[in-house]
């Protein structure tokens, strides 16, 4: 695993389930990504009453889906992840740029002694996770490499770069994906850093290979 300069890799969240601000404590189990984008961005104007009920709540119903689903397909991204078993939550998730902005959500739930970990999408897939289980919240660098180890006998390694490979045969140029996976939490503050980075020299290394074929040709 590769370090940024000026990202704190030893920080460790207290809890997973101890909010630390308004924002954590409104977006917990809020699934759909353009809800938790709208959300943010009305807290951070003060115009949090403007958003409806029903858009506050952690799941929408079956009727509300469908009314935004016709709005644009984009608006249904997250919205079909799985319900969140009993005293389990998302410590990150990984968003997609695909027509329905697809999410694979990072869990924990809260075991008697340890915390167990689990990777889920909309789709049902079975992703293997390594370590399954903790005795205390990760630090960023233990995240990290939790999600770059989680294994799909369909995906390449590592796992935050899987689906910009899988789709970096249908574009000329890897620039065309440089933001098509984005890795964030809200209680990892520089996990996104982290990975912006990341996905930063993917491309960098994608237009080195490209301008030595370039030259021997």
């Amino acid at each position: 695993m590769k370090k940024f300069d000026g990202i704190n890799y030893g920080f460790r969240p207290v809890s997973y389930w101890g909010d630390t601000t308004v924002q954590q404590a409104i977006l917990r189990g809020v699934k759909g990504t353009l809800r938790r984008k709208g959300i943010t961005t009305a807290l951070a104007n003060g115009e949090l009453e403007k958003v409806g009920e029903e858009l506050l709540s952690a799941e929408l119903t079956n009727a509300v889906r469908t009314r935004v689903g016709r709005i644009h397909p984009a608006f249904l991204g997250g919205e079909y992840l799985p319900s969140f078993e009993p005293a389990e939550t998302e410590i990150a998730r990984i968003e997609l740029q695909s027509t329905t902005y697809d999410v694979i959500s990072i869990r924990a739930r809260l075991g008697p002694e340890r915390i167990h970990y689990r990777v889920v999408d909309e789709y049902g897939e079975c992703f293997q996770v390594k370590p399954e289980t903790s005795r205390r919240a990760f630090t960023l660098q233990q995240l990290v490499r939790f999600i770059d180890g989680v294994r799909h006998p369909e995906l390449r390694e590592p796992f935050s770069l899987s689906y910009n490979e899988l789709n970096a045969e249908y574009y000329e140029k890897r620039r065309e994906l440089r933001y098509f996976t984005y890795i964030g939490s809200d209680l990892y503050p520089q996990l996104s850093a982290h990975y912006d980075q990341v996905f930063e020299e993917w491309v960098q290394e994608g237009e080195w290979e490209e301008e030595e074929k370039a030259a021997t040709e």
